[in-house]
């Protein structure tokens, strides 16, 4: 029974007596009891009232809003039943030989077939990265015709793990997944979005969690490459900030899945370590990529596909002396496979400049530059093996 409650005067030491007819008043609930100070430093206790129809209203709207919600669960749960067996019994009166179409014709339709090709002609060799790729691909396509006939789809996990030596081509094959995930749809996008440390980690408290999200922001909707990931974490510090990007980066995985693709990339054995110190990441990748390091003769060829994307033209001569050159180059300090391409080629491309100008300003030339001059580069133009041996083995630089 609940306790009874009286509203009256309260009776002061040294007050005269009045006696007043008290009122009793039922409440709901034991009241809260406040006390006040008395003129001459006693206590006395004001209870706090609750009319019971108020309380009974307060009640009456909460079981309202509790019925209304279990009606609310109760009648998606048997939309979802009904759902389920409409879909059950159209599956079952689709006969099993119907044809959903061709895996080219999606290929084509989609654009696969495009990028697959540019992927091609953009790296040389690497036949298990492009492999790989064509199965992600498949996966795609294949998820995209039973959708067609209304079979059950899921998205896959579409994160990845890019793991391989500098210049193996791990941002060339993330920007193609863009747009490869753009044009199945899964991605709005499809635009690439490269990140470091420096662009995810803060400098002092409270920096890394808006540098994160600012970078996660921009990659929405697309793929956020993050390169040399296992620098976000320093196990041996436990005050560093990289375990904050770290966790916010592990919630957008598992949340936004759906609008945003992460490709962590970096040396293999450096990835292993990272993936082993934080076992919620290694999880939630779903695709690992491993990127060979590049023979010398595909570096050749990457050198002369290279030039002729620049309207250049390597004579038959300078293979041989390119090739020597690479493989000297291979066993130096700092070698990044295609990328070290890519600065001998532009070597080249400034020898050939310089031999172009003092040959037309010397006094036997008459100041004439031909469409063939301009084009080619010629065995005196390339970086031999005997340079990088003059230069002790201890360096790469070549002036």
């Amino acid at each position: 029974m609940a306790p009874m409650a009286f509203v009256g005067v309260s009776t002061f030491r040294g007050a005269p007596m009045q006696a007043r007819q008290t009122t009793r008043v039922c409440r709901a609930r034991p009241a809260a009891v406040r006390t006040s100070p008395t003129m001459a430093g006693d206590e006395y206790e004001v209870p706090q009232t609750r009319r019971l129809s108020d309380a009974l209203k307060e009640a009456d709207v909460e079981s309202r809003k509790e019925a209304a919600a279990a009606e609310k669960r109760r009648q998606k749960r048997e939309e979802a039943r009904d759902y389920r067996q409409r879909k059950i019994d159209f599956m079952d009166n689709i006969p099993d030989d119907t044809s959903v179409g061709t895996v080219d014709e999606y290929m084509f339709k989609e654009g696969v077939r495009e990028i697959l090709q540019k992927l091609d002609t953009d790296l040389v060799g690497l036949k298990p990265v492009k492999q790989r790729v064509r199965e992600i691909a498949a996966l795609l396509i294949v998820d995209k015709m039973r959708n067609k006939l209304g079979l059950e789809t899921a998205v896959p996990s579409l994160h990845m793990s890019l793991t391989g030596s500098p210049g193996t081509g791990k941002t060339t094959v993330a920007m193609r997944m863009g747009q490869i995930l753009q044009r199945m749809g899964y991605s709005r996008s499809g635009h690439l979005v490269v990140a470091t440390r420096d662009d995810l980690v803060g400098q002092y408290v409270g920096h890394t969690a808006p540098k994160t999200k600012e970078m996660i922001k921009k990659a929405l909707g697309g793929c956020l490459l993050v390169d040399e990931a296992y620098y976000l974490y320093n196990a041996s510090n436990d005050r560093d900030y990289g375990q904050e990007a770290v966790e916010i980066l592990l919630n957008v995985m598992e949340n936004n899945k759906e609008d945003l693709v992460v490709l962590l990339a970096g040396y293999e054995d450096k990835m292993n370590n990272f993936y082993n110190s934080i076992p919620g990441m290694n999880s939630r990748i779903g695709n690992h990529i491993a990127f060979p390091d590049y023979e010398a003769d595909e570096l050749v060829d990457i050198a002369r596909v290279m030039t002729k994307d620049l309207q250049y033209e390597m004579t038959p001569e300078c293979q041989p002396i390119f090739k020597e050159y690479i493989e000297k180059r291979m066993s130096m300090p700092y070698f990044s496979n295609a990328r070290t391409v890519r600065n001998a080629v532009d070597r080249a491309r400034m020898r050939a400049a310089i031999r172009l100008f003092n040959s037309a300003m010397s006094r036997e030339g008459n100041g004439m530059v031909s469409r063939k001059d301009l084009m080619s580069i010629t065995p005196d133009d390339i970086v031999t093996a005997a340079e990088l041996a003059a230069r002790g083995g201890e360096t790469a630089i070549v002036e």
